[in-house]
């Protein structure tokens, strides 16, 4: 996809539509990190990145904030997102952040080594922080979770979470 000129696909039902989405990021820069097949959303932590990946290819790539303590997640109020694949619950609105995507941590095996914690997802940005995308996604802020910079792209995240059940991979 490199040098790719077209618009960035998104799904609309089960079928993938072009889409220009405000955050949305043609996958130029980053390795793609998609699985071969199966559908997944996919966190790069390093590079602040979540991708959609449909069957293997790159929907979608958005710019997010994660947990201020980091990465490596092991206890509850630690602050930190995260790390490990995960199922995603249903999307729902949220009154402090639009919309929520449960994100199901601990594992059991997680939690039979002694991790807790909970109330962790993807959600858009605080109410009140609408329409400040960079601002909401430039430095590190969340609790544990991820957050996306506006209504739009969790929306889009949330459509997609909806049409294909995939798991979440934090890495």
């Amino acid at each position: 996809m490199p040098g790719a000129s077209r618009p960035v696909p998104a799904l609309v039902g089960c079928a993938l539509v072009a889409l220009s989405l405000p955050g949305a990021a043609r996958p130029a820069e980053d390795a793609i990190p998609c699985p071969p097949s199966g559908d997944a959303v996919v966190v790069q932590t390093a590079s602040r990145r979540l991708w959609l990946c449909a069957a293997g290819v790159p929907a979608a790539r958005y710019a997010v904030a994660l947990g201020r303590g980091g990465t490596g997640k092991r206890l509850r109020g630690d602050a930190r997102t995260p790390l490990g694949t995960y199922p995603l619950g249903a999307p729902r609105p949220s009154t402090r952040y639009g919309t929520f995507i449960p994100i199901a941590y601990p594992t059991p095996a997680q939690a039979a080594r002694g991790f807790t914690g909970s109330a962790v997802g993807i959600h858009g940005p605080p109410r009140g922080f609408e329409g400040q995308d960079a601002l909401v996604t430039s430095s590190d802020w969340t609790l544990g979770c991820i957050a996306t910079g506006s209504d739009e792209v969790v929306g889009a995240i949330a459509q997609f979470v909806r049409a294909r059940r995939p798991s979440v991979v934090i890495r």
